[in-house]
Protein backbone atom coordinates (compact mmCIF):
# COMPACT_ATOMS: atom_id res chain seq x y z
CA UNK A 1 0.00 0.00 0.00
CA UNK A 2 1.26 3.47 -0.56
CA UNK A 3 -0.68 6.46 1.17
CA UNK A 4 -0.74 10.41 0.07
CA UNK A 5 -0.35 12.36 2.72
CA UNK A 6 -0.04 15.92 4.47
CA UNK A 7 2.48 16.05 7.80
CA UNK A 8 -0.17 18.85 8.51
CA UNK A 9 -3.17 17.36 7.78
CA UNK A 10 -5.41 15.72 10.88
CA UNK A 11 -7.19 13.35 8.27
CA UNK A 12 -3.81 12.15 7.30
CA UNK A 13 -2.71 11.34 10.56
CA UNK A 14 -5.64 9.46 10.92
CA UNK A 15 -5.38 7.27 8.66
CA UNK A 16 -1.74 6.73 9.63
CA UNK A 17 -3.31 5.41 12.98
CA UNK A 18 -5.63 3.17 11.43
CA UNK A 19 -3.19 1.37 9.44
CA UNK A 20 -0.36 1.09 11.87
CA UNK A 21 -3.25 -0.36 14.15
CA UNK A 22 -4.01 -2.67 11.58
CA UNK A 23 -0.58 -3.72 11.49
CA UNK A 24 -0.51 -3.06 7.24
CA UNK A 25 2.13 -2.43 5.80
CA UNK A 26 2.40 0.75 3.64
CA UNK A 27 4.68 3.45 2.11
CA UNK A 28 4.12 6.85 2.62
CA UNK A 29 4.82 9.48 0.02
CA UNK A 30 4.54 13.01 1.26
CA UNK A 31 3.28 14.28 -2.26
CA UNK A 32 3.94 17.97 -1.26
CA UNK A 33 7.64 17.06 -1.24
CA UNK A 34 7.65 14.38 -4.28
CA UNK A 35 4.40 15.32 -6.35
CA UNK A 36 3.01 13.42 -8.55
CA UNK A 37 3.24 13.18 -11.98
CA UNK A 38 0.05 14.09 -14.52
CA UNK A 39 0.53 10.39 -15.51
CA UNK A 40 0.47 8.80 -11.87
CA UNK A 41 -2.41 11.19 -11.16
CA UNK A 42 -4.56 9.60 -13.92
CA UNK A 43 -3.29 6.17 -12.66
CA UNK A 44 -4.91 7.33 -9.33
CA UNK A 45 -8.19 8.46 -10.80
CA UNK A 46 -9.13 5.20 -12.48
CA UNK A 47 -8.02 2.83 -9.86
CA UNK A 48 -10.73 5.73 -7.90
CA UNK A 49 -13.21 5.21 -10.49
CA UNK A 50 -13.26 9.28 -10.57
CA UNK A 51 -12.27 12.40 -12.27
CA UNK A 52 -9.94 15.01 -11.43
CA UNK A 53 -12.67 17.68 -10.28
CA UNK A 54 -13.60 15.14 -7.37
CA UNK A 55 -10.35 15.34 -5.70
CA UNK A 56 -9.62 18.89 -6.06
CA UNK A 57 -9.40 20.82 -3.07
CA UNK A 58 -11.45 23.77 -4.28
CA UNK A 59 -11.31 25.83 -0.91
CA UNK A 60 -7.47 25.90 -1.55
CA UNK A 61 -5.96 29.52 -2.53
CA UNK A 62 -4.31 28.07 -4.99
CA UNK A 63 -7.67 27.07 -6.58
CA UNK A 64 -8.92 30.49 -5.97
CA UNK A 65 -5.98 32.12 -8.40
CA UNK A 66 -6.28 29.46 -10.65
CA UNK A 67 -10.26 30.38 -11.00
CA UNK A 68 -11.23 26.28 -10.90
CA UNK A 69 -14.57 26.52 -9.57
CA UNK A 70 -15.05 27.80 -12.87
CA UNK A 71 -13.47 25.44 -15.13
CA UNK A 72 -16.05 23.35 -17.08
CA UNK A 73 -16.02 19.75 -15.29
CA UNK A 74 -16.10 17.60 -19.03
CA UNK A 75 -13.97 15.07 -20.85
CA UNK A 76 -12.51 17.77 -22.81
CA UNK A 77 -11.05 20.08 -19.82
CA UNK A 78 -10.36 16.57 -18.17
CA UNK A 79 -6.55 17.56 -19.02
CA UNK A 80 -6.34 20.95 -17.97
CA UNK A 81 -7.91 19.54 -14.41
CA UNK A 82 -4.62 17.04 -14.13
CA UNK A 83 -2.17 19.17 -15.32
CA UNK A 84 -3.14 21.63 -13.02
CA UNK A 85 -3.50 19.00 -9.60
CA UNK A 86 0.27 18.15 -10.73
CA UNK A 87 1.23 21.74 -10.92
CA UNK A 88 -0.04 22.57 -7.59
CA UNK A 89 -0.37 19.35 -5.88
CA UNK A 90 -2.06 21.37 -2.27
CA UNK A 91 -5.00 20.96 -4.59
CA UNK A 92 -4.80 16.82 -4.29
CA UNK A 93 -7.63 15.46 -1.54
CA UNK A 94 -5.90 13.66 0.88
CA UNK A 95 -4.75 10.94 2.04
CA UNK A 96 -4.86 8.98 -1.37
CA UNK A 97 -4.71 5.32 -0.38
CA UNK A 98 -3.78 3.04 -2.57
CA UNK A 99 -3.55 -0.73 -2.36
CA UNK A 100 -1.51 -3.42 -4.05
CA UNK A 101 -4.57 -5.38 -5.75
CA UNK A 102 -5.67 -1.93 -7.63
CA UNK A 103 -8.46 -0.55 -5.24
CA UNK A 104 -7.65 2.63 -3.93
CA UNK A 105 -9.61 5.37 -1.56
CA UNK A 106 -9.71 8.99 -0.69
CA UNK A 107 -9.14 7.76 2.67
CA UNK A 108 -10.99 10.59 4.57
CA UNK A 109 -13.36 8.66 7.05
CA UNK A 110 -12.45 5.71 8.85
CA UNK A 111 -14.56 3.37 7.23
CA UNK A 112 -12.75 4.49 3.51
CA UNK A 113 -9.42 3.41 5.55
CA UNK A 114 -10.51 0.18 6.72
CA UNK A 115 -11.96 -0.85 3.20
CA UNK A 116 -8.65 -1.50 1.94
CA UNK A 117 -8.02 -3.60 4.99
CA UNK A 118 -8.31 -7.77 4.76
Amino acid sequence: MEIWINPACSKCASALSLLDEAGAAYTVRRYLEEPPTAQEIEDVLRRLGMQPWDIARLAEPAAAELGLTTWPRDESHRPRWIAALAAHPILIQRPIITADDGTAVVGRTPESVRSLLP
